[in-house]
């Protein structure tokens, strides 16, 4: 069994962010593909960086859903109005948290992701995903390695 932890929040909070829908949820090179092209693009036009700065500088990788539809994006903690960017609601509750580690930044949050929708939800038989959205941030140590936790909205299994 991976290894995780339920963190408690008392309050709901909110992320701004970019990112882009998917019309097959399915299609993962598709997808990966239109992710990585929006990261490229908010990289290159500044606006990332303009969150960064409005924020306390902490990137995070959120998925969602919006409109029913798989949404993925990348922003920061709070509500801000920037042109372009969209505001997600997290809700007050238990957060599955769990963490990773790696040498590779830009791959880290992937593999965390994917660790957890890869089989440890199916695991983890105690509590049950209820979203709305996820989020994942990855930073650096003083080693040059990366550290990251993926955020996960649960409510106990009934049961």
């Amino acid at each position: 069994m991976s290894n995780y932890s339920i963190k408690t929040i008392s309050e709901n909070y909110k992320m701004t962010a970019f990112g882009v829908s998917f019309e097959d949820f399915n299609d993962w090179a598709g997808n990966a593909a239109r992710t990585a092209a929006k990261l490229a693009e908010i990289t290159e036009n500044g606006k990332l960086a303009e969150l960064l700065a409005l924020a306390d500088g902490q990137e995070y990788q959120i998925n969602y859903n919006i409109d029913r539809k798989p949404w993925r994006g990348f922003g920061v903690m709070g509500e801000f109005d920037v042109e372009g960017a969209v505001v997600l609601d997290f809700l007050a509750g238990d957060y599955l948290v769990v963490p990773g580690t790696g040498t590779d930044k830009d791959r880290l949050a992937d593999e965390i992701t994917g660790k957890v929708f890869g089989g440890m939800l199916q695991e983890i038989t105690e509590y049950k995903y209820v979203g709305p959205g996820n989020a994942t941030f990855v930073k650096a140590d003083e080693n040059g390695e990366y550290y990251g936790e993926m955020w996960l909205r649960v409510k106990k299994a009934e049961g």
